[in-house]
């Protein structure tokens, strides 16, 4: 059975997203390990650590992974921001080796009008640095796929695998694939023949053994519309069905699950995690 979480808030303390997806009966949780709008990070205290893995062990929430600063741009013509990238990045594998969380989401970037083809040799060339500069830290980085709005890279998994290939210890890198950002890229997936057939192709192109997360979301805009906008689940343009061949499908057995939907309570006061969150527990039994 996939493993199934939602992305939580730290707010007062990393080790409060842990208590915050046991509330909510998360198996596995998304964080922040910093403030993904800024350059400089706080530094760690020992006394934080110590209660994120002791509130660990009393929640049996495990962290799968953090999600990168939003600033991240690897993909960038400005050395500058590539340097200052990279640096923020080697920080986020170090915070995230310390609390013990396997992986590490990373966008791609964006070219900003210079070209795919360079805004890959941009990133996979930071990649090669950063690796040979955290050669001890346990962490994979995560490419996630994208929707493509704007110069993003990561709408087409070619992206991905083009990354991979031209990534000297690319054993350190896997692949994370959100449904909104696909179907909004323009890969479908809402019937069984099409969920199939875009296994296929991601095994083709980057291999089923990089996929180590999947961000479950549903999408407001129509499919190829190349807009990141997520919804709750069965809400938007790809239907609950769709979430069906995903959370069922063998070759995904025991894979983590996390949901990004939009945050808040319903009109009754339901937590809206909460409720995507049953729509997947039922989806699952169905």
């Amino acid at each position: 059975m996939p493993l199934i979480g939602a992305h939580m808030s730290i707010s007062g303390g990393l080790e409060h997203a842990l208590f915050r997806g046991q509330q909510r009966g998360c198996q596995v949780i998304q964080i922040f390990t910093r403030n993904p709008n800024r350059w400089v990070s706080d530094d760690l205290s020992s006394e934080e650590i110590v209660a994120f893995h002791k509130a660990r062990t009393r929640t049996s929430v495990a962290p799968i992974a953090s999600h990168d600063s939003y600033l991240i741009n690897l993909a960038s013509p400005s050395k500058d921001l590539r340097r200052k990238s990279s640096v923020a990045l080697q920080d986020e594998l170090v915070r995230t080796d310390r609390f013990g969380i396997p992986y590490v989401v990373m966008h791609p970037g964006v070219h900003l009008g210079y070209g795919e083809k360079q805004g890959i040799g941009r990133v996979a060339a930071s990649l090669n640095r950063i690796f040979e500069h955290t050669p001890c830290t346990g962490a994979t980085i995560l490419l996630e796929t994208t929707a493509g709005q704007g110069t993003s890279l990561g709408y087409r998994f070619e992206h991905l695998a083009e990354i991979i290939s031209r990534t000297e210890r690319n054993h350190r890198l896997g692949v994370c694939l959100d449904t909104c950002h696909i179907f909004a890229a323009g890969y479908d997936f809402r019937d069984r023949d099409s969920f199939e057939s875009l296994i296929r192709e991601f095994d083709a192109v980057i291999g089923l053994d990089r996929l180590k997360l999947i961000h479950a979301n549903d999408s407001k805009k129509e499919r190829g519309s190349r807009i990141d906008r997520h919804e709750h689940i069965g809400r938007g343009r790809i239907g609950e069905q769709a979430f069906t061949f995903w959370l069922k499908s063998p070759i995904l057995d025991s894979k983590p699950f996390i949901l990004e939907t939009p945050k808040g309570v319903d009109a009754s006061g339901r937590d809206l995690d909460m409720m995507n969150l049953s729509v997947l527990r039922r989806l699952m039994k169905e």
